[in-house]
């Protein structure tokens, strides 16, 4: 498995974590250090805020929960120009929040692949004009799947998704002329859902216009128990009538010349015969249907449990973990070149807070040290200087005239954060 962007910690333990690291390996105010994570948060917080209205705003044509009115009725073209923006804004929202996509192939493979809940579904993607999954956190799980009626077991193992966001847009109404649309949605409708511990084989559930279908081997074994079954009934209660009525028919059509007479004691006897086989065609029937329910209830039990989210809701929550996110990335990267006055490349650095929580809390990591940089740069919370020799810190061999970043000190960090926030708005 490949190491995640996502750090599997909260933002109040990266500020404990890093706090500790602080107070053991320098002697730097640790109240100021508390202070400046304080405003540093205050500030991501306004930024995202910020996204978060545009999203709002960018949505609310399309919201199928809205429950306002809008004053105007918006064009084509501006519901275009909408949907192009929140597509791009929802799309930065989950690079942020460190949310990968997942391709195409996967989608497909999910469709092929045997399903953990025993549940065969079949989508209809010429519904879509869109569809965009992406994911969170992929780990190996194993779980036992008991067959032959409980008699044996069978362990799976299969790739799991943390987390899974999903972003859909239907067809309009043209496309649904002749055909139904799925329960509770509009044509044109962008549909957005965020579930939690999704295996990759069953991706296919989270479609809003998913169909359960029989797999063979429940075809089989309802096919097998029909003709069976059916077969019995025959001979048994019909078998004796069926031969009568055969004679009868034979007779009426010339291919026999003996006459056939059936009394009132064989009327019912047929009667009752074709009774019992109704009623075992309508029991058969009825296995069909209970065995489908029995499916449905499967797959709305496991969606039930996995749904995080829905519609505007998903991006006020990935909204809030893109800016906690970005908020542990930036500490981290400050934090650790505080204790290092003479400054880190951004390779050094890179490995330092990699190998930090490998070795201390046994978490392998792909730290975006990138982005990290590039918003302590934004907030000018760190200095660039090129040097002329090899950097060797940390067991890092790098280029001649590497980049290295020095953080600026505690108190001249609280006054830059507090320069920007006391100019957000120049009124």
């Amino acid at each position: 498995m490949t190491a995640e962007r996502f750090i599997p910690f909260t933002k109040q333990d990266v500020i404990a974590l890093c706090t500790e690291d602080i107070s053991e390996n320098t002697s730097h105010d640790i109240n100021a250090f508390s202070q400046v994570c304080q405003i540093l948060s205050s500030v991501l917080h306004f930024q995202y805020h910020d996204l978060l209205e545009n999203l709002k705003r960018s949505y609310a044509p399309f919201d199928p929960n809205s429950d306002t009115r809008q004053l105007t009725a918006l064009t084509k073209s501006e519901l275009a120009e909408h949907q192009a923006d929140f597509a791009k804004d929802f799309e930065k929202v989950l690079t942020a929040a460190n949310f990968e996509k997942i391709t195409e192939a996967d989608i497909q493979a999910a469709l092929t692949e045997e399903s953990l809940f025993k549940v065969r579904l079949e989508v209809a993607f010429d519904d879509f004009d869109e569809i965009v999954f992406y994911r969170r956190g992929e780990s190996q799980k194993t779980e036992i799947l008991q067959q032959l009626f409980g008699l044996k077991k069978k362990p799976l193992t299969f790739t799991n998704y943390d987390r899974v966001a999903v972003y859909i847009k239907f067809k309009g109404k043209e496309h649904f002329t002749n055909k139904p649309l799925p329960a509770g949605f509009e044509p044109g409708a962008t549909v957005i859902k965020l579930f939690q511990n999704v295996p990759k084989a069953d991706l296919e559930m989270l479609f809003p216009n998913s169909e359960i279908r029989m797999r063979p081997i429940d075809k089989v074994i309802i096919g097998a128990s029909a003709i069976v079954g059916g077969a019995v009934v025959l001979i048994t209660k019909l078998g004796a009538s069926l031969i009568l009525l055969a004679t009868l028919f034979a007779f009426w059509i010339g291919m026999s010349d003996e006459s056939v007479e059936m009394n009132q004691k064989q009327l019912i006897a047929l009667a009752l015969g074709f009774g019992v086989f109704g009623s075992f065609i309508f029991k058969e029937w009825s296995k069909f249907k209970n065995r489908k329910i029995k499916f449905m209830k499967a797959l709305t039990d496991n969606l039930y449990y996995k749904n995080l989210d829905n519609n505007a809701g998903v991006f006020h929550t990935l909204v809030n973990e893109a800016e906690e996110e970005d908020f542990k990335e930036a500490l981290l990267a400050y934090s650790f070149l505080l204790k290092h006055p003479d400054g880190l490349t951004e390779q050094t650095l890179d490995k330092a807070i990699e190998t930090w929580f490998e070795s201390k809390y046994q978490c392998t990591l792909d730290f975006e040290i990138d982005d990290a940089l590039q918003k302590l740069e934004a907030l000018q919370l760190v200095t660039k200087s090129s040097n002329t020799h090899s950097d060797n810190k940390l067991g890092t061999n790098t280029a001649t005239n590497p980049v290295t970043y020095c953080a600026v000190d505690l108190p001249k960090a609280k006054k830059i954060l507090d320069h920007y926030w006391d100019n957000i708005f120049q009124y």
